[in-house]
């Protein structure tokens, strides 16, 4: 069983899950918790990093979909028993406080509702109206 949620790296509490980095690039910052899991395979490639959101979204979701829910799920699975924690937070750097921002962790989470059927909800506050009533980008 899998229990996934979105969270950026300063919103993080340990009471939410086992912290996972789904980015390129590391932490370069003192952060309060033990940061010791990553999927790179999550990860956005450096070729679309700063593509426009259609652009980037289509190229972010093709790498997924050659992943495929199966092999993610394997990668995830092998931390959550590792952990003995069903709950796993996958992280990155994004602020989607504001209205209108967006990272591949929204991206990722309706990806991975579409294939599977489950929600990944996000964790870290947010002030639009789709936070509030508690749907994804």
């Amino acid at each position: 069983m899998l229990t996934l949620f979105t969270n950026r790296f300063q919103e993080f509490r340990p009471s939410q899950g086992v912290p996972v980095r789904i980015t390129l690039g590391g932490v370069r910052f003192k952060l309060p918790y033990s940061l010791t899991h990553s999927v790179r395979e999550l990860a956005p490639r450096r070729e679309y990093l700063n593509a426009a959101k259609p652009e980037f979204e289509k190229a972010y979701r093709a790498d997924l979909d050659k992943l495929g829910p199966e092999r993610v799920a394997a990668l995830l699975r092998q931390i959550a028993e590792a952990e003995g924690d069903h709950r796993l937070v996958l992280l990155c750097f994004e602020d989607l406080a504001k209205p209108g921002l967006w990272c591949h962790r929204g991206v990722f989470a309706t990806w991975w509702r579409e294939r599977t059927g489950d929600e990944v909800r996000e964790l870290s506050p947010r002030e639009d109206e789709q936070y509030r009533q508690g749907t994804l980008m």
